[in-house]
């Protein structure tokens, strides 16, 4: 499989940002699947050894160029709808907070119509 899924991604690797995503779903596309576990402890520092992309304007721009190219690599549909993504969670910021849908159910402000 490393072979398989090495060859792939070293045509073009990603010069930073997103590395890990375009592996993954270069994974998921060579047929494998990507398993999750809740008794596994993983610690990622983000950009820890190149810094942050925010406040460098060089890197602001690297990163926004990676992010676009890695739309086209692997489609941004397939990006921004993740089939792995909790539904009960929120798209609209990066804190993995309930969705406000799902807030609205709770506090009965949004109903849903059961077929019979």
């Amino acid at each position: 499989m490393s072979k398989e899924i090495k060859s792939a991604s070293v045509t073009v690797p990603f010069g930073g940002a997103y590395n890990d995503v375009d592996f993954c779903l270069r994974v998921r596309d060579a047929g494998y699947r990507i398993a999750w576990t809740p008794y596994a402890q993983l610690t990622h520092y983000e950009s820890k050894s190149r810094g942050g992309d925010e406040k460098d304007p060089v890197k602001a721009r690297r990163f926004a160029a990676e992010q676009q190219r890695l739309y086209e690599v692997h489609g941004k549909a397939n990006i921004l709808h993740d089939p792995y993504y909790n539904p009960n969670l929120t798209m609209d910021r990066e804190d993995f907070s309930e969705s406000d849908d799902l807030r609205g159910l709770k506090e009965g402000r949004i109903t849903v119509q059961w077929r019979e």
